[in-house]
């Protein structure tokens, strides 16, 4: 089996900043694609970030400059440095791996975190 578990949401003031960070944990093979995406109420989830397995990244033009996007592989975790946060940021925010297990080395599956609450306040 396989988890992905996160970390470091909160609720912060505008302006400030918070890390969020997921690792993932089990019978895990290989990592490739990991990404951040978040959902706010009555809204449908959306990309915020992602990053390939060359390090390659993406973001959703909403949060370009104020958000990075980064992994370390040895620790089989992804982080978002989120800066500059406004209160239209306020979502769950959920972590996504795309990878394959010891089980079916040659195939991949996607898993998601259980997410994190980010709520910024004006």
């Amino acid at each position: 089996q396989v988890q992905l578990v996160e970390s470091g949401g909160g609720l912060v003031q505008a302006g400030g900043s918070l890390r969020l960070s997921c690792t993932a944990s089990g019978s895990i093979s290989r990592i490739n694609d990991m990404g951040w995406y978040r959902q706010a109420p009555g809204k449908q989830r959306e990309l915020v970030a992602s990053i390939t397995s060359g390090g390659s990244t993406n973001y959703a033009d909403s949060v370009k400059g104020r958000f990075t996007i980064s992994r370390d592989d040895a620790k089989n975790t992804v982080y978002l440095q989120m800066n500059s946060l406004r209160p239209e940021d306020t979502a769950v925010y959920y972590c996504k791996a795309v990878l394959s297990t010891t089980n079916f080395p040659l195939h991949l599956f996607q898993y998601w975190g259980q997410g994190t609450q980010v709520t910024v306040s004006s």
